[in-house]
């Protein structure tokens, strides 16, 4: 395969035209694994008054299309391949939108896509489904101008709604009155089909202001882990806060709102007010934050269906292998060569704990360029915090860990991160047989290609055994027997290095 580093791909920009953000995001290439080398947005509100006066404001139209200069001088400046611009329900609601949209088109240079609310929630529920591995519940996403309800199972997009229930259009139908907005949602949503067949399952909330209401939460249960993407919360707990908060935003006695963006903090009462009764009307088992949207979506769709069909996960940690590790060819060998450990010692392993484990061995060699005496710590960080999808925290979590373990050992003094107390023991205990596995296999290999492959398991009882074909026997000593050792003990076997 060739170094990514090394092979020439093209960039590319998604401008979406929200109801009350506008934004560039760019991507370093048009892949199963979105990298994001550029976002900046600007919070224009052009939704404002669309329900009541049907007309994007004035000023919210000049702060659009200044921002829409600066985003066309910024993808010349970074190159960017191609770039698609999309609208949503503000311009498409808005009597002058097409007159809006025509100004913009000529500042962005390319055609501006407005989206229908089918579409909208079409990408909207093709962008979780690229960002959440085998996702099965609703998705809303929460607009400026929209909610866009929709029910997704694996790879498949259901019925979905639209309704205007955004955050700038619920605040100005209800002509800022909070009362006037309860009663708007919840004839809006009670009753609904799409979100009764969310009962039981996971409600997927997508959209900046929902966002936003996650963010305080992290801050207010000082949650360890400050990834968005996958932030999950029961949804009986999120019921009760959103309560709360609707109290205290009327109140202006939120605290921690300084970590909203000034321009949102109007709108937070109108999103958990939404939230709370699709909460109550859905009656889902969790909600689950997604940062993965519309423009994701978009690009998803684009993909052709073999590129889609690939795990996002397994993608994003097979380019920082590429771009990080000594070998990308070892580090495939080391899944091969971690297969052969599992199917030997009969390591009961589900779907999702084999692609955890091999998400672990692609990223096992990424810290070696760091101080070896911080490598296990400044790795876990790497990787817990690492910008990609199609992974829960917990599974950030774990393979953080393996390869934490692979770098620091097990001394005594080499305690494991503050989080290790949140997964299960069992998950614990397979981060530790993964970790010493990886100890043995870098140890034998120095991370170097076509040497795995020559060493094999072999079982006799509860022996296990690691044997070294003739040509590797040089590779044998001491420290690779003992470390051999105590990954056997960790599965319940004694160890010992065999010679063929």
């Amino acid at each position: 395969m060739v170094n990514r580093l090394n092979r020439r791909t093209t960039s590319v920009g998604v401008i979406d035209i929200g109801s009350n953000s506008v934004r560039l995001v760019v991507y370093q290439a048009m892949e199963r694994s979105l990298i994001t080398t550029f976002n900046e947005k600007a919070l224009c509100g052009l939704g404002r008054e669309v329900q009541t006066t049907g007309l994007l404001a004035t000023d919210a139209v000049d702060k659009a299309l200044t921002a829409l200069r600066r985003f066309r001088a910024l993808c010349k400046v970074q190159r960017v391949g191609r770039v698609y611009a999309i609208a949503t329900a503000a311009c498409r609601d808005a009597s002058n939108g097409a007159e809006f949209i025509a100004k913009a088109e000529k500042i962005c240079g390319c055609t501006i896509q407005i989206l229908t609310g089918p579409e909208e929630a079409r990408y909207s529920a093709l962008g979780v489904i690229s960002g959440i591995h085998k996702p099965d519940g609703i998705v809303g996403d929460l607009g400026g101008g929209s909610l866009e309800l929709i029910d997704i199972r694996g790879h498949q997009v259901r019925s979905g709604v639209t309704l205007p229930l955004g955050s700038l259009a619920l605040q100005d139908l209800a002509e800022k009155s909070l009362k006037k907005a309860e009663r708007i949602a919840r004839d809006a949503l009670s009753n609904l089909p799409q979100l009764e067949a969310g009962r039981g399952r996971t409600f997927y909330a997508v959209g900046g202001t929902w966002r936003a209401l996650a963010r305080i939460h992290i801050i207010q249960s000082e949650y360890p882990l400050g990834v968005m993407h996958g932030y999950a919360i029961p949804a009986a707990e999120a019921l009760d806060f959103v309560r709360r908060l609707r109290r205290l935003v009327v109140t202006d006695t939120l605290a921690d709102i300084e970590s909203v963006a000034e321009a949102r903090r109007p709108l937070l009462a109108y999103a958990a007010l939404v939230l709370e009764y699709v909460i109550r009307t859905a009656r889902p088992k969790t909600i689950v934050f997604s940062t993965y949207g519309v423009r994701e979506g978009l690009l998803y769709s684009k993909l052709p269906d073999a590129e889609r069909a690939k795990d996002g996960l397994l993608c994003a940690a097979q380019t920082l292998n590429e771009l990080l590790s000594r070998s990308a060819r070892h580090a495939r060998e080391l899944i091969d060569w971690t297969d052969r450990l599992v199917r030997v010692v009969h390591l009961h392993e589900t779907d999702d704990d084999r692609r955890l484990r091999h998400a672990a061995c692609l990223l096992s060699d990424i810290g070696w360029r760091m101080h070896p005496d911080h490598r296990g710590e400044l790795t876990y960080d790497v990787i817990l915090n690492g910008n990609f999808g199609a992974i829960s925290h917990q599974g950030r979590i774990f393979v953080a860990l393996a390869v934490f373990f692979r770098y620091a050992g097990f001394r005594d003094e080499n305690e494991p991160p503050e989080l290790t107390h949140t997964l299960r023991t069992a998950m614990i205990e397979r981060a530790r047989i993964l970790g010493a596995a990886f100890r043995v296999a870098h140890l034998v290999s120095a991370a170097q290609p076509g040497v795995l492959p020559a060493t094999h398991f072999r079982t006799q009882d509860r022996k296990l055994m690691l044997v070294f074909e003739h040509r590797m026997l040089d590779l044998v000593a001491d420290r690779v027997g003992s470390r051999f050792k105590q990954l056997a003990r960790l599965v319940g076997r004694s160890g010992s290095i065999v010679r063929s």
